[in-house]
């Protein structure tokens, strides 16, 4: 079996709301969708969501990496022999790239759509390539429970989202802090006291402080029984979390300043953090995503599975086959879709339930239809990549 037809699609969904934090504020989302066609008909997609200021990639240059890289793939005769060559995968190099996370976004996309053709095509779910590559964090879950974000919410707005998180079951619940004029310690004394004591609450900074501001603010939410406290500093001072993090009795999440393995084995070395924030589209894929999880577990750092804001029913469906397959995720963030994208991709609902919720997705490769009138609908512009 081999590929037919590659097809990438820039694709631009309104949001419900707007979604602000502490380094952006979107109402709309720019995505890339890439289409795999194999030789016997069989059509995989996959999503990536590019962001300039995670990975420093945007729709378009995103499009144009994959235009410029070979994404040809030997002929094989197995899913598990389709997953190592998927495995094998690497665009061309951007230069400046010291990071080597310039061209995530783009081939998350792309590895998604040949895993779930070649899963389809085999009668394979996506999950099983964790049971194929990391047979040690492999542990299969029937059902998955997701964490409620709060994003901007301040003075009644932070009550009613507190509650709403309590009456809707969440037993996690992440805050974005470090939002401009608003006084987070307030904040969270109105959340903690609405979500109650049970209810495991973190923060996220968004790269908001600086060294000395992140050990003064963080001291000041402690007292409010925060489990972890993601990205206090900009990536560009990423040196001083060491510090930070000997201030502090609070863990050290990172997210924006842990993109690939280059970024992993630097935090290792320096002793940044406490956890990683693992996103698929940020990370480059499933497989690479699986590799950092494995890494950061044989290190004793701790692991979130993450999410992009706007993603689609396709990304999120990679995230749910990653939840349903992975030991040890600490918290779990994704599948918001009927909560915030105007038009869902997916013939099918995964939108978590009460509680956060959520099923192992059944059938092969993603286990998802994708509507190709909605996909339509929303696609700006479309390139032919192979065949």
């Amino acid at each position: 079996m081999n590929i037919a037809q590659i097809e990438a699609c820039h694709v631009r969904i309104p949001l419900k709301k707007p979604i602000r934090h502490a380094s952006h504020r979107r109402t709309e989302t720019d995505n890339l969708v890439v289409r795999v066609t194999l030789d016997d008909g069989t059509i995989g997609y996959g999503e990536g969501v590019p962001r300039d200021y995670v990975t420093g990639e945007t729709i378009d240059s995103a499009i144009e990496l994959l235009k410029r890289s070979d994404l040809s793939l030997a002929p094989v005769d197995s899913f598990a022999a389709a997953v190592a060559a998927i495995e094998k995968l690497k665009l061309a190099a951007v230069p400046g790239d010291d990071r080597d996370c310039q061209g995530n976004a783009a081939r998350c996309a792309v590895e998604l759509a040949l895993l779930d053709a070649f899963g389809r095509c085999y009668g394979e779910p996506l999950m099983n390539v964790t049971r194929l590559l990391t047979p040690t964090l492999y542990e299969p879950h029937a059902e998955v429970r997701y964490s409620g974000v709060i994003m901007s919410a301040a003075g009644m707005k932070a009550r009613i989202m507190g509650w709403v998180m309590r009456l809707y079951g969440f037993k996690m619940v992440k805050v974005k802090v470090g939002i401009a004029g608003q006084d987070d310690p307030k904040r969270l004394g109105i959340i903690r006291r609405r979500v109650g004591r049970s209810t495991d609450l973190r923060v996220d900074a968004n790269e908001a402080w600086t060294a000395d501001q992140a050990i003064e603010y963080i001291r000041t939410l402690e007292p409010y029984g925060v489990t972890s406290v993601e990205q206090p500093l900009p990536h560009e001072a990423v040196a001083d979390l060491p510090r930070v993090r000997q201030a502090l009795k609070t863990p050290i999440m990172l997210d924006e300043s842990l993109c690939g393995e280059v970024d992993a084995q630097r935090a290792i070395a320096a002793g940044s953090c406490d956890l990683f924030n693992l996103r698929l589209s940020k990370c480059g894929g499933f497989i690479p995503t699986l590799r950092l999880a494995a890494l950061a577990a044989s290190h004793g750092v701790g692991y979130q599975l993450g999410c992009q804001v706007g993603e689609s029913a396709i990304l999120s469906a990679a995230g749910r086959h990653f939840a349903c397959s992975v030991k040890d995720i600490r918290y779990l963030e994704g599948s918001y879709d009927r909560h915030l994208v105007r038009e869902a991709l997916a013939e099918e609902d995964i939108t978590f339930r009460h509680g956060g919720k959520a099923p192992m997705l059944p059938g092969s490769g993603l286990g998802i239809t994708v509507s190709v009138a909605r996909l339509a609908m929303v696609t700006v512009r479309k390139e032919r990549l192979v065949g």
